[in-house]
């Protein structure tokens, strides 16, 4: 393959946070990044690249989103409780979903991600086949995590079985996805599984090499019902069920905890996933994101779904995350705009294990990148140095997802100016908008059958009982 060299106004490495490099260029080598460097050093050290010229515009690394599941309810479930959330509008989806409907999701989503600048994608959820193929023609990088219920009352979701499958069919001895489709083990909560699925669950992650992710510590509820279980607030349960003793563990959410659960974590080869929008949302609460980065805990930013957020713009995600630390905390200093930059980029690489491949622009490591427009009005003033230098500033708190103007992963450019050039955008959103109505169809008929007693009701979450 071809060399290129991007030669943009700026570039914003993340290696370490706090650079901006003006006269500067990077180097991708096939898949890779192959030098980073002022544009005159590597016009000469590397004299047969292309040189595809960036003006108007800088590069950084790939956005990394760490918790997401997709679907096609937007809109359509709103101002509710996380669990009376679930109960009304997600149980009753999935259990009349289909493998069709899941793929037209991920298409969609996926493709939402790619032009807003997202390169990496950790998806919760169902009939993952159909998500790796749609990443493997869309060309992101997707982290697989299958939407599993181990346990009798929860059987409407994917099965510990489909999920081994997944690992088979995709994991790195498959040969599959050009490395970009990275199986782990999901649970969608340690309550949707018994003591059985539980342990199948962690020795699934153990055999095959991989990472063990679910859901924790999301509302309060989690955490009444964790000392009635188990006598124990959820990290320390989670650490008796043997969640800790596999390669990585990443828990979404994780609201929380308490300081003895962050000392806890610090100690592991864990991670945690900020939803700041869905857990504003859905009134969950704000995580200590500060006390888990000064602990040393890597904490990646995800959009949660897009019926919690009702869009999967990571930039705005990086605005929120800064606005509720500092409302959190009542400190207008709290999480700076390099620290949430890092969350969006390393902090998810970090948090996935996979900080060696993605989440920052240095030589060796994977071509995913971004450009973002700098001559708009959310970029203006532009000021890369001295004590007003606001390029950070400018992309936490100003830049919208539409403003990314190239997205590149494994050295291969999947958007360039707002245009999707993997599939075709239109078809993709005929597709979902013709599958919604048979799967709000079907959901609705099976609600309507809860009401007249013909078939067992959804699960009460929020009942002690079923618990």
């Amino acid at each position: 393959m071809t060399q290129r060299l991007l030669v943009p106004d700026l570039v914003v490495p993340m290696a370490p946070p706090g650079e901006v490099l003006t006269d500067a260029g990077v180097v991708v080598d096939g898949s890779r990044i192959a030098a980073v460097g002022p544009v005159d050093q590597l016009r000469s050290s590397h004299p047969d690249a292309e040189e595809l010229r960036l003006k108007g515009q800088l590069l950084m690394p790939g956005l990394v989103n760490a918790h997401h599941h997709s679907g096609v309810l937007r809109g359509t479930a709103e101002h509710l409780p996380v669990w009376e959330w679930l109960q009304v509008h997600i149980d009753p989806m999935h259990r009349v979903l289909r493998p069709e409907e899941a793929k037209i999701a991920a298409y969609l989503c996926y493709a939402e991600g790619l032009l807003a600048g997202t390169t990496t994608v950790v998806d919760m959820w169902r009939y993952m086949d159909g998500c790796a193929e749609a990443a493997e023609q869309l060309g992101n990088r997707l982290v697989t995590v299958n939407y599993v219920g181990a346990h009798p009352q929860h059987d409407y979701f994917d099965t510990l079985d489909d999920n081994e499958r997944m690992l088979q069919t995709w994991g790195p001895d498959a040969g599959r996805g050009e490395g970009r489709i990275i199986p782990w083990v999901g649970l969608e909560h340690p309550f949707y599984a018994d003591e059985q699925g539980l342990a199948r669950a962690v020795q699934l992650a153990q055999d095959y090499g991989t990472g063990l992710y679910t859901h924790c510590s999301e509302s309060e509820l989690d955490i009444a019902e964790f000392q009635r279980r188990y006598g124990k607030r959820p990290v320390h349960a989670l650490a008796d069920l043997g969640f800790f003793d596999v390669p990585r563990t990443l828990l979404a959410h994780a609201i929380w905890l308490d300081d003895s659960e962050i000392e806890f974590l610090a100690g592991q080869r864990a991670g945690t996933a900020h939803n700041p929008v869905s857990n504003m949302k859905l009134a969950s609460g704000a995580a200590r994101v500060t006390d888990l980065r000064a602990a040393g805990i890597p904490v990646g930013l995800g959009t949660d779904g897009e019926k919690e957020n009702n869009n999967l713009d990571m930039f705005e995600e990086m605005k929120v995350a800064s606005l509720l630390a500092k409302l959190r905390s009542m400190d207008a200093a709290a999480l700076d705009s390099w620290e949430v930059l890092e969350m969006a980029t390393m902090g998810g690489a970090r948090a996935l294990g996979l900080q060696d491949r993605i989440g920052s622009l240095e030589p060796g490591k994977q071509a995913d990148l971004i450009a973002v427009r700098t001559d708009t009005v959310r970029m203006t003033p532009l000021l890369p140095e001295g004590s007003y230098a606001n390029i950070h500033h400018n992309l936490v708190h100003a830049v919208l997802g539409s403003d990314v103007s190239l997205t590149m992963v494994d050295g291969r450019i999947l958007t360039r100016d707002g245009e999707l050039l993997t599939a075709q955008l239109p078809e993709l959103i005929d597709g979902a908008r013709q599958a919604v109505p048979g799967l709000f169809g079907r959901r609705s008929a099976y609600l309507e059958a809860v009401d007249a007693g013909r078939e067992a009701p959804v699960t009460q979450r929020g009942s002690e009982d079923q618990l």
